[in-house]
């Protein structure tokens, strides 16, 4: 559902939830049940949570100036250097 805004001559301001596209261009006035037309707005795209709104942000930085790295990441490998499969089935494959 998305919060419309719609706007009474006489009481201001009003909020109504409707499916996205099926907003009315009017509404009643809950104050005095006059017509209040729809407004249009800018999207609240930045009302999520915090943790989400810094995802964001870091996927859009990193689209424009990417971080370089100068080797991987450190982590856990196998004593040939590369992360192996500990399935026993590919045991049994040909070795190169």
């Amino acid at each position: 559902m998305a919060v419309y805004l719609y706007r009474c001559r006489a009481h201001g301001p009003t909020e109504a939830r409707f499916a996205m596209g099926s907003a009315p261009a009017a509404v009643a006035c809950p104050a005095c049940g006059s017509t209040a037309a729809r407004v249009f707005t800018a999207p609240r795209l930045s009302s999520g949570s915090a943790a989400r709104r810094a995802l964001i942000e870091r996927a859009e930085r990193s689209s424009e100036q990417p971080d370089v790295v100068a080797a991987p990441p450190p982590g856990p490998r196998s004593a040939r250097g590369a992360d192996v499969l500990r399935n026993p089935a590919l045991s049994r494959l040909p070795r190169p």
